[in-house]
């Protein structure tokens, strides 16, 4: 049940209270989508423009466009006019996504509002970091209006990514499940990569590393089309390695990355496979469903929906790997890895770069066991907590 405490206070709801006396009257672009509001659902765009503290001049939108309007991935979009503010739309998944020269050379500060959901595969930190690349060489600000991570800032999961496999799913090394909100993840990346960049974050108040999305108070707002849960969020972490296969990640479906199958899958054979590796905090349901778009659409395919029963036991990406194991293992011949192009990557495999480099993919293909798989992965998260724990704001 949502938290009925008093709700937290993100970068938005503060950025009139907390925007620098330093900047005042700036000449400000904002990278914003559907889920860029504040605790009363007011969106950005509107807060912004009527804002005395600087000058709204741009506007700029993430995957799945500003306006939330691109349903399934590598769709692009381009900009355009903003009829309500007059104010010129740069897509930052189309032509280009890193902002260009021209782009910027009407501001003085770029101010980063999307809401993230604490898996390294989510575009939007990638956008992020896009962004803090063209202002590091533009000299221009950047500020993120920090927002909580929807499964909270304490565990970590899944391999660390290999810069050899950098992509649009992963461009700096972050375990899949990072533990950091998009303010502290701008931190680690500013420091790392990008000292002298005129960085900020106006931090939220009221969030703790504990919390999950429903304990916030605040009201949960579809981040992309395909992310219509916070239950969705939980199991994302793992369930999106399907992409990279031919099995159903369950989009064209209303519960996208919960259910999951294929035309060739028989659900109760699926579900007793699933069940020897005794996951934790885990159950599966077998199930039918119709896909209405994207893999198998309009096919009866067979398969299962994930149920998280415990949250603080639950591993999502050792949840989705060993979904892709049953499913390798029970119907080997069936089975398929996903073919490039996948996310702007032309030559290494979409599993690949999903996982940050080629040993998952080839340690499935060898049937190796998964409690063995975890421990080089454990290991490498717990390794990168080091690291990140000199970014943590939230302590």
């Amino acid at each position: 049940m949502p938290n009925k405490k008093k709700q937290v206070l993100t970068g938005l709801d503060l950025i009139e209270k907390l925007w620098p006396r330093d900047l005042k009257g700036a000449r400000t672009g904002f990278v914003v989508h559907p889920a860029s509001l504040d605790g009363r659902l007011r969106h950005a765009v509107s807060l912004c423009t009527t804002s005395k503290k600087f000058k709204a001049a741009a506007l700029f939108g993430p995957q799945h466009g500003i306006l939330g309007q691109t349903q399934d991935n590598m769709i692009e979009w381009e900009g355009f006019r903003d009829p309500a503010t007059g104010l010129p739309v740069y897509s930052l998944y189309g032509r280009t996504r890193k902002p260009l020269p021209g782009m910027l050379d009407n501001l003085d500060v770029l101010v980063i509002d999307l809401q993230d959901v604490g898996s390294r595969y989510y575009t939007f930190i990638w956008t992020l970091e896009l962004c803090m690349q063209a202002c590091h060489e533009a000299g221009k600000t950047v500020i993120v209006l920090d927002r909580p991570n929807p499964l909270g800032g304490v565990m970590t999961e899944g391999p660390l990514l290999d810069p050899d496999y950098a992509s649009f799913v992963g461009l700096r090394p972050l375990p899949v499940r990072h533990g950091m909100t998009i303010g502290e993840i701008g931190l680690y990346l500013c420091a790392e990569f990008y000292p002298g960049l005129d960085f900020r974050v106006i931090t939220m108040q009221g969030w703790k590393r504990k919390m999950w999305y429903d304990g916030t108070g605040l009201p949960w707002v579809m981040p992309s089309p395909n992310m219509p849960t916070i239950e969705t969020a939980a199991v994302y972490p793992g369930m999106c390695l399907l992409e990279a296969t031919n099995i159903s990640e369950g989009r064209g479906t209303t519960r996208p990355f919960e259910i999951f199958g294929a035309p060739f899958i028989q659900p109760d054979t699926l579900v007793k496979v699933l069940n020897d590796f005794k996951l934790p905090g885990v159950t599966f349901r077998p199930l039918s469903f119709l896909p209405t778009f994207q893999k198998h659409a309009n096919t009866l395919c067979g398969g299962a929906q994930i149920h998280v029963t415990d949250r603080e036991k639950f591993k999502p990406f050792k949840t989705g790997v060993a979904i892709l194991k049953a499913i390798h293992n029970t119907w080997p011949r069936e089975f398929a890895w996903k073919q490039p192009p996948y996310e702007y990557e032309e030559v290494k495999m979409p599993i690949d770069i999903l996982a940050g480099r080629d040993r998952l993919r080839k340690e499935i293909e060898a049937w190796k066991d998964l409690d063995g798989m975890e421990k080089w992965w454990k290991a490498e998260a717990k390794a990168f907590e080091k690291i990140r724990k000199r970014y943590l704001i939230y302590k």
